[in-house]
């Protein structure tokens, strides 16, 4: 009897220590959405690395420069500053004030572009703008203000295709009422002739929703179109949504490879209940593809801590992902408060939160803000950013998938110091190299190329990347001795 007690005695606990036993995981980390593959080997987490480029009141760029050519070149000087910095998308203001850059049915040519609103600037801005970003694999998102016309009275003379009734003029800004189902289908309309005529990445949103500094004068419109909602304040948040899922929609149905991003706030209660953003809410509907709010605050911030806030965008980022807006124009700044004053005088501060947003399980990317200021180089932010950026990046898949499947490479060899490879379809190439298969890896190139050249010794593989930023699995590694 002892021993048959003994013999179940041992069973059990051979059946807990099984039941306990950790299993190996050969899936993905959560970190890194579409790895190339199911493997232990740790690829680099994939990160967009953008920047906002304004041209509301010249600020980036043309900066007062009104000639085709110096305009040209300032923008192209950009790039390839970018481009040797391995920053890989652009978020260019192409309708900063109710205007366009491109020859529109529905808004002015913008003043930014010749000094002049309305007036032609004889070439093709937007074409020339995706043309030369797209030439130096920098992705191109077109960047929209929702809703404003002007800040600055006397308003400027509408353009004949709008309604006056569509438009909300108060003391310090004019725009187009958010209430009005007209406004609505515009502002999809105009989205849809954008990337129908132009080759865009993306389309962007910033945080000028309802206007957060005025008394709104809506209660004919609550009257008229309130009757499912409780207050204004839900009505108003109700009008955005409408506009947020308009723009989702004709996406989708024209051209549903275009990534749709928004960039808040970081202040969630302020999105909420000031401008009447319900951010969130879209996130979880997944009618926004990225979500890139602005936290523009330094770590350890009494009222606006950054890591307390990128946790809270985590956490309700839901189908959307997360990527994290920076304050580049802080950095060296003089008229800051001294609460955060001491902490934008070094560019430790830039290392510490990029550091912290990779470490983030939901968090895919950093936006500066903005572009002059990577010129600038206060404090030798440029430069730390630069560090940071050793290796090229690869945009993770953000939209929807249109583009077929990549196919993993072929024939992956090494002729003397050149690996070479081959592909099919349309398709980038990702080089990958681990010193150590036992340590992450690093990006050596993201290419159109099916060679490169290498020297270190190691192991290396490749992948491709179809249009829509989908990774194939990796092909088999080669070892150069």
């Amino acid at each position: 009897m002892k021993k048959h007690s003994l013999f179940y005695i041992l069973l059990i606990v051979v059946f807990f220590v099984a039941c306990n036993k950790e299993p190996i995981d050969v899936t993905p980390p959560d970190d890194n959405p579409n790895p190339p593959p199911t493997t232990q080997v740790q690829f680099p987490k994939k990160e967009m690395r953008g920047v906002w480029m304004v041209t509301a009141w010249d600020l980036d760029w043309p900066m007062g420069k009104y000639g085709v050519q110096a305009q040209k070149d300032h923008y192209t000087t950009y790039l390839d500053l970018f481009k040797s910095m391995n920053i890989n998308a652009v978020f260019v203001q192409i309708r900063g004030m109710g205007d366009a850059f491109y020859n529109s049915p529905y808004e002015p040519w913008s003043k930014s572009i010749t000094g002049v609103r309305g007036q032609d600037p004889g070439y093709d801005v937007l074409k020339f703008m995706i043309d030369e970003a797209h030439a130096r694999d920098i992705e191109f998102h077109a960047w929209m203000n929702l809703y404003r016309i002007s800040t600055a009275q006397p308003y400027p003379k509408l353009h004949s295709s709008i309604d006056p009734s569509w438009v909300s003029n108060y003391p310090t800004i004019q725009i187009y009422n958010p209430a009005l189902p007209e406004v609505h289908k515009r502002l999809a309309d105009i989205v849809k002739d954008v990337i129908t005529k132009y080759d865009v990445d993306g389309i962007h949103f910033d945080d000028y929703f309802y206007p957060p500094k005025v008394t709104i004068s809506d209660d004919a419109e609550f009257a008229k179109y309130g009757s499912g909602y409780n207050n204004k304040a839900d009505f108003r948040r109700g009008n955005v949504d409408k506009a947020i899922k308009g723009v989702h929609d004709i996406i989708v149905a024209t051209k549903p490879e275009v990534v749709f991003s928004v960039s808040p706030a970081s202040d969630p209660d302020y999105n909420l209940n000031k401008i009447y953003a319900n951010v969130p809410y879209w996130c979880e509907q997944g009618w926004v593809d990225v979500i890139i709010p602005q936290l523009y605050h330094k770590i350890g911030d009494p009222t606006a801590d950054f890591q307390s806030r990128l946790n809270w965008w985590a956490q309700y980022s839901y189908k959307a992902t997360l990527m994290v807006g920076h304050a580049l124009y802080k950095f060296g700044a003089t008229n800051l408060e001294e609460v955060e004053f001491a902490a934008f005088q070094t560019s430790a501060e830039l290392q510490r939160q990029i550091e912290m947003t990779r470490k983030n399980k939901k968090s895919f990317g950093n936006i500066m803000y903005s572009a002059k200021y990577i010129l600038f180089n206060k404090v030798g932010v440029t430069d730390k950013l630069r560090s940071l950026y050793t290796h090229p990046g690869v945009i993770p898949f953000l939209g929807r998938s249109v583009a077929g499947d990549p196919v993993e490479p072929s024939n992956v060899r090494l002729e003397g110091n050149t690996l070479k490879w081959d592909t099919s379809n349309n398709v980038k190439s990702v080089v990958y190299y681990f010193n150590d298969l036992a340590k992450e890896g690093i990006v050596l190139a993201v290419t159109k190329a099916k060679t490169l050249d290498i020297s270190q010794a190691g192991n290396y593989c490749v992948t491709t990347l179809n249009a829509d930023n989908k990774e194939s699995k990796p092909s088999k590694f080669v070892v150069k001795k």
